[in-house]
């Protein structure tokens, strides 16, 4: 092995006596180069694009959310909350009522909102006062009303106009005719005091109001919830506070984190990130080829000293390992030379922000660790499987005649 290692070197690093070899090993070399190169940048460029999405997600979603295993709603007993107060693993929960909701403004509706009533507590889980670009918060306890920014523009509601009310209209239960349609609605009469921008489907999707609010419309229990929402102590993992949770709350609730939240999007990003990296690798496998050709061409080149190397005593296993190394450190040390040379550009463009999507916002990029690993691995198997298909050339007949 020192000996085809040390070959190898020689023949990867020297020059050889016809320039259309080297002209031809120089291409193969800036080929692997400009591949993981550019493997590189577009996986950091989408992780950094991924993040840039879920960073609106993730302001106002919670670390763990208990939803009602069964139905749409559970009671907490006052030992549960106080036991989930008290948990040092826990460091705030809000109750959470949730629910579809008819609205009307003067004299316009809309069929597709979600009322979400939320505790006190809900901005210590939720950092949503980022998020209110105008007007401000509710009061607890209170009419007032916190309305996403689509639902806002579609039905002109301005903010603490306290001459227009918003009206929600949620059905009631219970079954036979419908004699009066008014009965047939519980309603309320609500002040907007705040507007919040999130993202497109929430702004378009939610109002936040008072938890008691929401839970006048629905008819439940002061101890009756939908979810509860739960902010975890820093440094303390998942799987601990879901089994302090689970103890606590038992079989009435399922867990969920952010991910299993938001699983579609989530989804939607994986399968997006598969579909480039497998675009890119299928690129490199087209600009490995140039390796499989140079080293062809060097065997041909070679074909004397190699005729020589077999009278020496080197064994035809030898003599395809030589090409073998030569090609796999080849593509090794062009990948790490792309690794280096992605990685500058890539903090350029985080230090810099060089391209930018609007005058104000440079092009999201992301270093990741496990993007060196996948580009690198990538880079390697596929140089070392180009270089094995081409040492596989050599014959007997090739070089003892």
């Amino acid at each position: 092995m020192n000996f085809s290692l040390y070959i190898a070197k020689r023949y990867l690093l020297s020059k050889s006596s016809n320039n259309a070899i080297n002209f031809i090993t120089g291409i193969a070399a800036i080929s692997v180069i400009l591949g993981a190169l550019s493997l590189f940048i577009v996986l950091s460029g989408f992780a950094g694009l991924k993040d840039f999405t879920l960073q609106f997600t993730s302001l106002i979603d919670p670390d763990l959310k208990a939803e009602a295993a069964v139905g749409k709603s559970f009671k907490i007993s006052s030992e549960e909350l106080s036991t989930l107060q008290n948990h040092p693993d826990i460091v705030s929960f809000s109750q959470i009522v949730e629910e579809r909701v008819f609205i009307t403004f003067e004299d316009r509706n809309y069929p597709n909102a979600y009322i979400k009533g939320v505790d006190e507590n809900f901005e210590s889980v939720n950092a949503i006062d980022s998020v209110v670009p105008l007007g401000s918060w509710f009061s607890e306890k209170s009419n007032q009303i916190v309305t996403g920014w689509g639902i806002a523009n579609r039905l002109n509601i301005g903010v603490m106009d306290y001459g227009k009310s918003v009206e929600l209209y949620i059905p009631k239960p219970g079954k036979g005719q419908v004699t009066d349609v008014k009965q047939a609605f519980t309603s309320v009469k609500a002040i907007n005091v705040g507007i919040f921008d999130i993202n497109e489907t929430t702004n378009d999707k939610y109002i936040y109001a008072p938890i008691d609010m929401a839970r006048y419309l629905l008819n439940f229990d002061d101890n009756q919830v939908t979810a509860l929402e739960f902010k975890i102590r820093e440094g303390v993992s998942e799987a601990n506070a879901r089994e302090a949770i689970s103890t606590t709350l038992g079989e009435k609730v399922i867990l969920k984190n952010t991910e299993q939240l938001n699983d579609a999007l989530y989804k939607m990003l994986n399968t997006e990130y598969l579909a480039v990296y497998l675009i890119f690798t299928l690129i490199l496998i087209i600009a490995l080829f140039n390796v499989v050709g140079t080293i062809i061409m060097m065997i041909l080149d070679k074909k004397k000293t190699l005729h020589t190397l077999y009278h020496m005593g080197a064994t035809v296993k030898d003599i395809r390992r030589i090409f073998f190394l030569q090609g796999s450190l080849m593509t090794v040390l062009g990948g790490l030379i792309g690794l280096l040379v992605g990685y500058l550009i890539v903090q350029a463009q985080i230090s810099f922000g060089l391209v930018k999507i609007t005058p104000s916002l440079p092009y999201p990029m992301g270093l990741k660790w496990e993007n060196f690993l996948i580009v690198f691995i990538t880079i390697s198997v596929l140089g070392i499987l180009a270089s094995k298909v081409a040492s596989v050339r050599i014959t007997k007949n090739l070089i003892s005649y």
